[in-house]
């Protein structure tokens, strides 16, 4: 598995300049962002062995940070139209 984390840039690869927009503008978009990363972090610290948590909290984490990555794409998608 690998021990790179998934930051909202390599996510959504080709949105950089929608992102940076909506960092700027959108408050609830910032909220979700800081909450992305924190748990992604939490993720990363796990695959990479540095924490030892139970095998359902870690997929509870991963379920998390998939939810996010979901309403922040809807919240992207809608910047882009």
């Amino acid at each position: 598995m690998s021990n790179t984390p998934h930051v909202l840039a390599d996510v959504f690869p080709q949105d950089h300049a929608v992102l940076h927009e909506l960092k700027l503008a959108n408050p609830h978009f910032v909220t979700l962002s800081e909450r992305y990363h924190e748990v992604n972090d939490e993720i990363h610290r796990i695959d990479a062995g540095i924490d030892t948590p139970s095998d359902d909290y870690a997929e509870t984490l991963k379920k998390k940070r998939l939810a996010l990555v979901d309403e922040i794409s809807t919240i992207v998608s809608a910047a882009k139209a």
